[in-house]
């Protein structure tokens, strides 16, 4: 079975570590990204992200959370702390400008708290990052109006308005932690081979997980016994191999059910569930609701 989503999983065959290059005479970097390219992928490096997306919906991993995201979802990303956002496409289809990214060294911002000790008030919120924090309310949205305008601005009045955007989100009540604490304490970027290894997983797992893969079968894919396979997969993203799969079918059983008129029997199926009474379970679970309500509830959102 095919899905849009499938296509824009995991590429195994790009290096999730990304080279962050700040330019010369800044302290930070500043782009606009469009969707797909070459840096869309699952990802990590040793500076801090400030992430916003413009227009769009589509999946977010950070670290081990995987959730729908909207128009104006933003989210500081910790240090070292894998990340990607997937939008669904059809064909070569390119979204233009979808993300804004900052991206900048904390630990230059702590040193520099030496001669400038009110920076120190940004350490805790330096720390919270390690999960992934996800900013909602008047926060996010007079953020989101700040990372626009940042584009524009040059030297003094850049920075100001970094710092002044990191001190709104070290005050800011409305936000929540996205990546386990297991996934915080465990996942450190290890050796070459671990880091391949899971991107290998996480890759094909996001290519089949519509046609039921077993954990036998990604363990045979990164040449490791399913045992050793199902321990490694869950200290790694502290999820368990059938729990990370159902997240991704849920998610799509969400998708179509906000998005079309599918029948819920053939968006059971579609989803990549075998009988109706299971998917009815794991929605309800997840959800806190059936699908039936659910889409009903996404149907009334959506009402003017």
């Amino acid at each position: 079975m095919e899905s849009a989503i499938v296509s824009q999983g995991f590429n195994q065959e790009t290096a999730h570590f990304e080279h962050v290059t700040i330019p010369p005479g800044h302290s930070f970097l500043w782009r606009m990204d469009d969707y797909p390219w070459r840096r869309t992928v699952w990802n990590y490096h040793p500076e801090l992200e400030i992430h916003l997306i413009r227009h769009s919906s589509g999946l977010a991993y950070v670290g081990d959370h995987i959730g729908g995201f909207d128009a104006g979802q933003l989210i500081l990303v910790g240090s070292n702390l894998p990340h990607n956002w997937i939008t669904p496409l059809i064909g070569d289809q390119t979204l233009r400008d979808r993300d804004i990214v900052v991206q900048f060294d904390a630990d230059r911002l702590r040193d520099a708290a030496a001669g400038f000790p009110e920076l120190a008030d940004l350490n805790d919120l330096f720390q919270r990052a390690v999960y992934g924090l996800e900013f909602t309310g008047d926060v996010a949205v007079k953020c989101a109006a700040m990372l626009e305008q940042m584009g524009q601005a040059n030297g003094l009045v850049a920075l100001c308005m970094l710092l002044t955007l990191l001190a709104d989100l070290a005050s800011a009540k409305e936000y929540r932690k996205l990546a386990s604490q297991q996934f915080a304490d465990q996942f450190r970027p290890g050796s070459e081979n671990e880091r391949a290894r899971l991107q290998r997983a996480l890759d094909h797992i996001q290519k089949t997980f519509l046609d039921g893969p077993a954990c036998a079968d990604i363990a045979a894919v990164v040449d490791m016994s399913e045992s050793a396979f199902s321990r490694f997969f869950k200290a790694r993203t502290g999820n368990t191999f059938s729990d990370h799969v159902s997240s991704l079918r849920i998610w799509t059983a969400r998708k179509m059910l906000a998005e079309t008129e599918t029948p819920i029997t053939d968006v059971c199926y579609e989803a990549g569930f075998k009988n109706i009474s299971n998917f009815n379970r794991t929605f309800l679970r997840a959800a806190g609701m059936s699908p039936s309500q659910y889409r009903k509830a996404m149907r009334e959102r959506s009402i003017p």
